[in-house]
């Protein structure tokens, strides 16, 4: 078994992505696989914990990772097609039942979840999430942009380079005043150079390289040390561990453990590798599963 045939011999939440972004497989297939999603494996779980009122958790947002907020930011991860049956009857009840009662300001209570509160990186994941499934979030883009900018919305796009061109000023994690790497974030600790997944809202190299690939941006080289560390990350077996997990409770398990090797960074770190045209190997010694 191969690095690849590893990452295929997995939930469908995986394969799509390995199977679109790994192996150039044709697109039907891709979207077939892809379908899965809603019914098999990690996803279908999530979609079955949701409660009649809308609800994951109890809650629009908790400090566990299992409220909706975080189950629609995992589902985005795992690429629920947001056309699917599926997903608009979930993301529907969300849209229509679910509001920040208990769990955010008193004067947010009544909002709709996609309405948004008050805290920046709640409600730019509240964003990132509703813009993914075809909702309304064009008020909370523009509240978001209205706090960064000088007072009057811009035009996303611009925001957006602004923001890639700041993490590739500074090399992904290196500060522009000295050029010394930071090690970990102020509020929660976490270090940069340790790979998670989820990261939730955490930031790590490999989480910056990934925004990088998924914008387009075309790979110069100020991500050049990024991307060494990236692969210098890989085992004698061509796969990636799971290096950390951050605190709290997962809705569901989407790797087999801390320091085991993990088929989400394998397929992060590969497909990063991929963009920057680098050499993608699968040429490592056979994996034994067991």
């Amino acid at each position: 078994m191969t690095v690849v045939d590893w990452l295929l011999d997995s939930d469908p939440s995986v394969r799509w992505q390995v199977m679109r972004d790994l192996t150039d497989a044709p697109a039907e297939e891709v979207a077939a696989e892809r379908a899965r999603v809603a019914s098999e494996g990690a996803g279908a779980r999530l979609l079955g914990l949701q409660g009649a009122d809308g609800r994951w958790g109890g809650a629009a947002w908790n400090r566990g990772w299992d409220s909706t907020m975080h189950v629609l930011s995992l589902l985005r991860e795992m690429g629920l097609d947001p056309a699917s049956s599926e997903a608009r009857r979930a993301v529907g009840l969300v849209r229509d039942r679910v509001t920040w009662q208990g769990c955010g300001p008193r004067e947010c209570e009544g909002n709709p979840f996609f309405t948004g509160e008050v805290e920046p990186c709640i409600n730019g994941q509240v964003a990132a999430t509703g813009a993914y499934f075809g909702q309304d979030v064009r008020g909370l883009v523009e509240r978001l942009l209205g706090e960064r900018a000088a007072g009057t919305s811009r035009e996303v796009t611009e925001a957006r380079l602004r923001g890639q061109e700041y993490l590739l000023e500074r090399r992904l994690f290196r500060r522009r005043s000295t050029g010394q790497a930071i090690e970990r974030d102020r509020k929660g600790g976490a270090e940069w150079t340790r790979f998670a997944f989820p990261t939730w809202w955490h930031y790590d190299v490999l989480r910056g390289l990934e925004y990088l690939r998924r914008a387009g941006v075309a790979p110069d080289e100020r991500i050049a040390e990024a991307l060494e560390l990236v692969a210098s990350k890989r085992a004698s077996d061509g796969r990636w561990p799971l290096e950390t997990r951050h605190l709290g409770r997962m809705p569901v398990e989407t790797d087999e453990g801390e320091d085991r090797p993990s088929r989400w960074n394998t397929l992060r770190a590969l497909r990063v590798l991929r963009w920057h045209n680098r050499p993608v190997r699968d040429d490592a010694s056979p994996i034994r599963v067991g």
